[in-house]
């Protein structure tokens, strides 16, 4: 059995994303590693920064992105797929440059890989999630955060990366960038794991950054400009005490990174959201309504684009 690894990243290093150790965190089980490394800015990094990890199963793939695809993420989703066609393995794995996995969590995912190797109707791994919201000591547990995801398929040509690189389907016919036609939803099985997903931490003012790079491949540049223009150079992350308190620990990898923690003077403990912004999704009182639903019935109306097979 073997497992590629796969992921994609441009000014990485610069919004402080933790893609090194997102890498580092499933290379131990993989046999190759392949990242699609799109062009960057002048003082953008993450391509030494991936070379300097200095494993001989790290494979880079130069890209440039091109203009007409950034709108509704489609970049992202191709940038995906460039990574994961060039993987050999029999199981691809992917990790996005803000997702890691837990060093306890490794020899499960690979048990699982072997278990399920020949039960060809099991065409992906579904991982359980947990979204770190401004520190590495909060997480969401409310209504809209997805809360499962496929990260694990097989290496089959009609799979492909789906919306935005969030997930995978299956394609009868792939014509990029018209993806919506002929998909359908993978069979996965579950996997006793984790992703963590840093996504959501960084200092106030890269994550403001980070939100305007996110925003222009969806939006385009120019309604980014309009919005962010309006709105302050900081990322008001808003009162800290509704969100779940993480106890656990966190991946090995991830120790000097939360060791550069310093702002913790700039988020909120408590209190109420700033009038004076837009509230997030999980400060809406719809969302707030939901999520004590959801503690009583389980997930409402979440993103699901999979069919979950009793394996």
């Amino acid at each position: 059995m073997k497992i590629s690894g796969f992921s994609f990243v441009r000014n990485g290093e610069k919004l402080y994303y933790p893609l090194v150790e997102a890498i580092k965190s499933i290379l131990p089980i993989c046999d190759e590693f392949v990242v699609a490394v799109g062009k960057g800015d002048e003082d953008d990094s993450s391509r030494e920064l991936i070379e300097a990890i200095g494993d001989e199963k790290i494979r880079i793939i130069d890209t440039v992105w091109e203009e007409k695809y950034c709108t509704r993420g489609m970049i992202n989703s191709y940038q995906t797929d460039i990574a994961m066609k060039a993987c050999s393995g029999d199981w691809l794995f992917y990790v996005q440059a803000d997702e890691v996995v837990h060093e306890d969590h490794l020899p499960i995912i690979k048990a699982r890989c072997e278990e399920l190797l020949h039960d060809e109707e099991v065409e992906g791994l579904l991982f359980n999630y947990r979204h770190f919201w401004g520190d590495y000591d909060h997480y969401h547990t409310g209504h809209g955060w997805y809360p499962t995801e496929i990260r694990i398929v097989r290496n089959l040509p009609k799979i492909h990366s789906y919306q935005s690189a969030q997930s995978f389907r299956w394609f009868d016919y792939y014509d990029f960038p018209r993806q919506e036609k002929g998909t359908r939803k993978l069979k996965v099985a579950k996997v006793d794991a984790y992703i963590f997903h840093y996504g959501w931490v960084r200092p106030p003012y890269l994550m403001q950054n980070k939100c305007v790079a996110f925003h222009s491949i969806h939006w385009g540049k120019k309604r980014v400009e309009e919005v962010y223009s309006q709105l302050p150079p900081y990322f008001d992350y808003g009162p800290m005490d509704k969100l779940g308190v993480f106890e656990g620990s966190h991946p090995a990898v991830m120790k000097d990174m939360i060791a550069r923690f310093d702002w913790a003077d700039k988020l909120q403990p408590s209190g109420k959201p700033n009038k004076g912004r837009r509230p997030h999704k999980h400060e809406k009182p719809r969302v707030r309504f939901l999520t004590v639903i959801e503690k009583i019935t389980g997930p409402i109306g979440t993103f699901k684009n999979y069919k979950l097979l009793k394996r």
